[in-house]
């Protein structure tokens, strides 16, 4: 289904936004927004999912390097859940290990002054999204199976 996805990075004091474009082939940091309270914070991802015509949302699983759920996955979890109920929106998790890191990573590559002490959740949500979007591109590009004759 074509359409933008939103994808978020989940944290306790902000989120980072990314979006895709309506073909689903890139993914740009869009905001990071302060995390204020539950109300506030949903009509905000409401009123942005409709300004871009928003079609799915992405929300970043944080899981141990081990595979396992740290407690901010199931923080995640919640919110996705609350996110699929209040905006009637398809909300799907999707794993995020080393996107922050990454992210840090990026900057210093950048190093410049204006990158310098800003908020690095965009960029992250950024790279959870172009991760799902080329997982989704691979899995639709396998072949057929064929049954047996």
């Amino acid at each position: 289904m074509p359409g933008r996805i939103l994808a978020i990075d989940y944290g306790r004091v902000k989120m980072g936004l990314a979006l895709s474009d309506p073909f689903r082939l890139t993914a740009q940091p869009l905001a990071v927004f302060s995390r204020t309270n539950r109300a506030n914070d949903l009509r905000r991802l409401r009123d942005l999912c409709r300004q871009h015509e928003v079609r799915k949302i992405v929300v970043g699983y944080p899981l141990h390097l081990n595979g396992a759920e740290s407690e901010m996955a199931k923080q995640a979890a919640g919110f996705a859940a609350r996110l699929q109920k209040n905006l009637g929106l398809p909300v799907e998790l999707t794993e995020e290990r080393l996107t922050s890191w990454e992210a840090r990573q990026n900057r210093r590559s950048v190093n410049t002054a204006q990158g310098r002490g800003r908020s690095l959740d965009d960029l992250a949500a950024a790279l959870i999204l172009r991760d799902f979007l080329e997982r989704n591109r691979a899995q639709d590009s396998l072949p057929l199976a064929t049954e047996a004759c």
